[in-house]
């Protein structure tokens, strides 16, 4: 599915989020707060947008993504991009200093696994930051969301996308997934400490924020 999104797919991003998904992206490098010399890892990086963004910091950072079609898409950014599983991920065990996942997450078969998985891969002390959809908290929102969501979307996608049945299910997911607390327990249950987060956009959007146990 995601290979059959792939040529359009950072426009596509761009228009149904209105242009917020580059704020979504300044706001999970300052959480994730990369430093030069570190090693980060960019779980479900797609084209390699947000792990380009993350290598400004000076920090060695490798874009992994399931989807084949998307990395070769990304491949003129000239990242370091791997194939990878996110319930096997091909690493040796505390490999980085800290991993983020954005709108990935929701689109794992397990995702208790993938959470383990990322813990198993970062070093203790190392720091996790995920960017999703969440749940809006004020409640006329949250209505005018979600009919933007089963309504609107897929319209959208019909005159922007490579592949407009693909974002049927991207709506779909969006509504099916744990809202902002539900999450961060199964992140803490993964072997996560210090898990906060952080609402955008009323909570449409999520950053949770963790850290690796020393």
């Amino acid at each position: 599915m995601f290979d059959g999104v792939a040529q359009h797919y950072d426009r596509t991003n761009t228009v149904l989020a209105f242009g917020m998904d580059r704020r979504w992206r300044n706001l999970m490098v300052r959480a994730l707060d990369p430093r030069p010399g570190e090693r980060i890892l960019d779980l479900a990086a797609g084209t390699g947008v947000s792990t380009a963004q993350l290598a400004r910091s000076g920090a060695f950072t490798v874009a992994a993504d399931f989807s084949i079609g998307m990395l070769r898409r990304g491949q003129f950014r000239r990242l370091p991009m791997v194939a990878a599983d996110a319930l096997r991920l091909p690493f040796a065990d505390a490999a980085f200093d800290g991993a983020t996942i954005s709108f990935g997450l929701r689109n794992v078969a397990d995702t208790d696994q993938a959470l383990r998985e990322l813990a198993r891969v970062v070093r203790p002390g190392g720091r996790l930051v995920i960017c999703e959809f969440s749940t809006p908290t004020w409640r006329p929102f949250r209505v005018v969301y979600q009919n933007y969501l089963i309504r609107a979307l897929p319209r959208i996608a019909r005159l922007v996308s490579s592949n407009p049945d693909a974002y049927v299910y991207l709506s779909e997911s969006i509504r099916d997934w744990p809202d902002q607390r539900a999450l961060a327990e199964r992140v803490a249950e993964a072997g996560w400490d210090d898990v906060a987060w952080r609402n955008s956009v009323g909570g449409a959007v999520a950053l949770h924020r963790a850290v690796r146990p020393s």
